[in-house]
């Protein structure tokens, strides 16, 4: 099937954290249990539970997607149940709904934390009994779907402001996966860059594949792509067919950057794009800074500064290894005899020191 190969093609990566994920994703798909994706926007979750539905033994079997988003709070129940022939006015005939249309297969429900409280009541009876009705009838339906939820939305502290069911959210739980946010996945972001610069050179009829200069390599792995897959399938496939020839040596983050914008105007994306690689809580504290501006040793400082004398000698070999590297971070990270990964994340955690 489409979905699939689609699928398989989509499923590239071999980062621990992403290798990791994948195993845990193919070990529930054998197992007939409701699953929940958590994850960012762009990063995959339509992906995973087209993954799960075809590794099942549900796979010759229809895999339904509903994206509660897309559907209005009145249209849901009638969406996912079907209803009679004159249940509401424009019901002139009777319609399945998509549990019935996904007999025996998956019901995929994208943004399931948007669903209102009284069609979760009726999921709810769907997964404990196995029955449901449609709207407008009493005629009690059987059927036997495996449901996969997908959502960004913090589901248990939905639960607490009583826009979640908490018995839903049990049923569902068998098993909660948490896709990495692409930040989080090291070189896959240039495996999957390459991925999509090739398929569109293809397609602009390139016969040169692309490549990737220093200065874009390293641009693409400092991003915090908060769109994730989906944002970098769309700066690379930009940049391709934006550039001359095969040499990548300029990507474009910000499409939106008005070059008519007058100056001295603030950009709102890019101050939204600082605020969220620099988080409040990776700021040292102003304890903190005083003691560094005292300049202590290491050995003579107090044992219960063991945190920040840590923090202190990470700056000290980050920045030598950054300056020795002419900044090239896949450079430091082999200076410092880490993975690329780890740089990464030590790279992250003191960004804003390294800066400053």
């Amino acid at each position: 099937m489409s979905g699939a190969h689609d699928n398989l093609k989509m499923g590239i990566g071999e980062s621990d954290v992403f290798l990791d994920f994948q195993d845990k994703l193919s070990r529930v798909a054998t197992v007939d249990r409701p699953v929940l994706i958590i994850g960012e926007r762009g990063s995959g979750k339509e992906l995973a539970v087209q993954r799960i539905h075809y590794l099942s033994h549900r796979w010759q079997k229809n895999l339904v997607a509903v994206n509660c988003a897309a559907l209005p709070s009145p249209l849901i129940e009638s969406e996912l149940f079907g209803y009679e022939q004159g249940a509401f006015t424009g019901a002139v005939k009777t319609r399945k709904g998509r549990f019935e249309e996904a007999e025996g297969g998956t019901l995929f429900l994208d943004e399931i934390g948007l669903i209102p409280l009284e069609v979760q009541e009726k999921i709810l009876r769907v997964v404990e009994y196995g029955t449901y009705e449609r709207v407008g009838s009493s005629v009690t339906h059987e059927c036997d779907v495996r449901i996969v939820g997908a959502t960004n939305a913090d589901l248990v502290e939905l639960c607490r402001q009583g826009k979640f069911k908490e018995d839903l959210l049990d049923r569902l739980s068998f098993e909660v996966l948490f896709l990495p946010p692409l930040r989080e996945r090291g070189d896959d972001i240039i495996m999957l860059a390459t991925y999509f610069a090739s398929k569109m050179a293809s397609e602009c009829g390139r016969k040169e594949l692309p490549v990737f200069s220093p200065e874009v390599v390293d641009s693409l792995f400092s991003y915090s792509w908060p769109g994730n897959v989906r944002e970098l399938k769309n700066v690379v496939e930009r940049a391709v067919y934006r550039s001359e020839g095969p040499l990548i040596s300029e990507v474009d983050f910000n499409p939106f950057r008005n070059p008519f914008k007058p100056a001295g105007t603030e950009n709102r994306s890019e101050e939204k794009e600082e605020a969220e690689t620099v988080l409040p809580e990776s700021r040292p504290s102003e304890a903190d800074e005083e003691k560094k501006g005292k300049g202590m040793k290491l050995e003579s400082m107090p044992l219960e500064d063991f945190s920040l004398a840590q923090e202190q000698l990470d700056l000290i070999f980050l920045s030598r290894a950054l300056t020795a590297a002419s900044g090239s971070q896949k450079e430091a990270a082999r200076l410092l005899g880490l993975t690329y990964d780890q740089f990464r994340g030590l790279y992250r955690k003191y960004r804003h020191l390294l800066v400053n």
